[in-house]
């Protein structure tokens, strides 16, 4: 590969006025497809027997009979009194002399201190206990077994312990009655068991959270994490409050399967203290009131004396969480959300739920649904700017405006992609213009709530999504520097998503993938234990945990690439620069952060003059690269593409950077 030359000129006496804000490094999660499957650390699905069941007759979604009985019966009942979904009836026949019940297979790691198992349960008197246990499905080797004595005939709450001593990805979970068990000699009201709810926790969970992933998101350290997504415009929050069991099993409208009751208010808001972030929760205003939000805003900030404040603390959270930060409409102007509308439709909607919402609490900070339509955004400023403090875009960038498909050359798909922040760019002029057009805007911030790279085809599944790719890290990266050049502006980011979800989530657990329209889809690989970060993910750390003040300007000496789009109408930007390139300097002037997107695909020699900053010494160089820009982390080899670090010498006010190809890098130098 031919080799180029660059220069970088920093100049850190010329520092931007306005400190870039953490909350720019920010994440999302939403309820999508398998979002919460993978973040959440329940190994068994259906643990409420919600769904009804496809294949076998009278079981629920995933669970399967465990039984030698010939006759053994399974049918879906009521639920408990104040429980959701079904209860699960296993009706036995003394002349069976066999063992019934369910089963599930799951996959389950080491926990010597025991996975925590509870249980929902009644069974006819003539049952007097149940075995839970966990076998290796390969092999039939029994990994943990447990005993738990039925007490009453009436429903009641059982729990147990299972301890795991090894890894076990194909493993199953059964509960049953054993053959053992002394059998009954009339035939009303006997052999029968019900259940109502069984789920599986690992001990190291943090709340109800993979230990894995509250790690590895930690190590992101994002500042604000955003609670949204088409489902929370037929999200009511109430549902998924209080004690989980009798929370009601909801349909996710926008993405199909059901809304995790799982992970609600309180669990969202322990989830952000456990990272140390600031929570941002976008309300339902689209089957959703005013007053609905307003209550919520209530429940998460009212004191213990207010009603949505009391029955916070009756969940057993007493002290208010003084949640700040709250946004109004998802997407709304688009057809695929509830609650669809026309800009002025949508102001007049944003009014009455800012009024209500700011009566609740005066000192929340509200954030309005935007667009990158300035048409949408004009109409919006026009008649409810005074009720709003941010204006938010979701900036996806790819196959919608290059007209790229599956014939596309990789090279040009390539180029197209790593054009991200020129897109970004234009939409933050105009937005920048408008806020300036009229003395009633001049309050405003923006906030880009969604981001990411968008390949084409996303909707159907063919081998590994380009979005795992170190081309999409680099694109993803170059549009960040974006959002760096302009935090005067933008003071808060949101990557989509954290965890799985659609193709582009940064944490993935396992294999799965799921299609945006699709379904999600197993892997091939039977490693659903591996818990990995995409390029993406390598990315973000790097830029995130930087001790970062304010942007110093800085000047590019480098070749280019051209570029043009098919689809008509679209700007053509021509030649665009090989390196993307932001300086910022920390608070106290001590640290120098260059970031630098060699978006080219030629290795690059760089001089980067420091510009008096430092003479001598050493710099620290920050590399995330690979031989491909296809190159991609997978359970196979996750850790394929990380960030690596080169100590680098500074000699006469210059360092000296070898960058390779379709690579993102960051240099600091720390004045001594």
């Amino acid at each position: 590969m031919m080799n180029s030359t660059a220069t970088i000129r920093v100049m850190p006496d010329q520092v931007g006025k306005h400190k870039i804000n953490p909350y720019l490094f920010g994440h999302f999660v939403e309820d999508i497809r398998d979002h919460m499957d993978a973040m959440l650390a329940y190994p068994l699905t259906d643990m409420d027997f919600e769904s009804t069941d496809e294949v076998y007759r009278g079981l629920s979604g995933q669970w399967r009979p465990y039984t030698n009985g010939k006759n053994t019966m399974y049918t879906l009942e009521p639920a408990a009194a104040h429980h959701s979904g079904h209860s699960q009836r296993v009706r036995m026949y003394s002349d069976d002399e066999g063992y019934a019940g369910v089963s599930q297979a799951i996959a389950v790691k080491r926990d010597p201190r025991g996975y925590r198992m509870e249980l929902y349960a009644r069974a006819s008197v003539d049952i007097k206990f149940v075995i839970a246990e966990i076998a290796d499905r390969m092999s039939g080797e029994v990994l943990s077994r447990s005993r738990i004595d039925l007490v009453s005939h009436d429903w009641l709450h059982y729990e147990t312990s299972l301890t795991i001593e090894r890894d076990c990805e194909h493993a199953e979970f059964r509960l049953y009655v054993p053959s053992q068990h002394d059998r009954w000699l009339d035939h009303v009201s006997t052999g029968m068991l019900w259940l109502d709810h069984i789920s599986l926790l690992p001990s190291d969970s943090v709340g109800n959270v993979r230990k894995e992933v509250i790690d590895m998101a930690k190590e992101l350290n994002a500042g604000m994490m955003r609670l949204a997504g088409n489902y929370i415009s037929a999200y009511h929050w109430q549902q998924a409050i209080g004690p989980v069991y009798e929370r009601p099993c909801v349909v996710n409208e926008a993405w199909g399967g059901w809304t995790s009751k799982y992970f609600g208010t309180d669990e969202f808001i322990r989830f952000c203290r456990d990272l140390n972030v600031e929570p941002l929760i976008c309300v339902n205003d689209g089957s959703g009131t005013p007053e609905e939000a307003a209550q919520w805003i209530e429940y998460c900030n009212g004191g213990a004396d207010t009603p949505m404040g009391r029955l916070r603390a009756e969940n057993g959270h007493p002290e208010p969480y003084g949640v700040k930060y709250w946004e109004i409409g998802n997407e709304v102007w688009g057809p695929w959300q509830v609650g669809h509308c026309n800009a002025e439709q949508f102001a007049e909607r944003y009014v009455r739920f800012a009024q209500a919402m700011k009566a609740a609490d005066p000192g929340i900070v509200l954030l309005a649904c935007g667009d990158t339509r300035m048409d949408w955004n004009r109409a919006l400023l026009e008649r409810a700017a005074e009720h709003m403090d941010y204006v938010t875009l979701h900036l996806y960038h790819g196959y919608n405006r290059f007209g790229m498909n599956s014939r596309t050359p990789a090279e040009e798909r390539y180029k197209a992609i790593v054009s991200y922040p020129e897109w970004t760019r234009e939409s933050i002029r105009q937005i920048r213009e408008m806020f300036g057009s009229d003395p009633r805007y001049s309050h405003l911030k923006l906030a880009i709530t969604e981001y990411n790279t968008m390949y084409y085809p996303n909707t159907v599944r063919k081998g590994l999504p380009n979005e795992h790719t170190l081309e999409a890290a680099v694109a993803n990266a170059a549009n960040l520097n974006e959002f760096i050049r302009n935090s005067d502006l933008i003071e808060i980011g949101s990557f989509s998503d954290l965890v799985n979800g659609w193709l582009g989530g940064c944490i993935r657990v396992g294999d799965y993938y799921a299609d945006q329209f699709r379904g999600k889809s197993k892997g091939w690989s039977g490693k659903s234990l591996t818990v990995y970060g995409t390029p993406t993910y390598h990315m973000m750390k790097m830029y995130a945990n930087r001790n970062l003040g304010h942007v110093v300007q800085s000047r590019i000496e480098c070749g280019s690439y051209k570029l043009s789009s098919p689809v008509p109408g679209a700007p053509q930007p021509g030649d665009l620069p090989n390196l993307d390139v932001v300086a910022c300097i920390s608070e106290h002037g001590d640290k120098l952060s260059i970031f630098i997107v060699n978006r080219g695909l030629e290795h690059t020699m760089t001089e980067v003059k420091l510009g008096g900053f430092a003479e001598t010494g050493t710099a620290r160089l920050l590399e995330l690269t690979a031989e491909h820009y296809e190159a991609i982390n997978s359970v196979h080899q996750p850790e394929a593409v990380i960030c690596e670090a080169h100590d680098l010498p500074i000699s006469q006010g210059q360092v000296n950077c070898s960058l390779r190809a379709t690579s993102v890098y960051v240099l600091e130098v720390t004045r001594e």
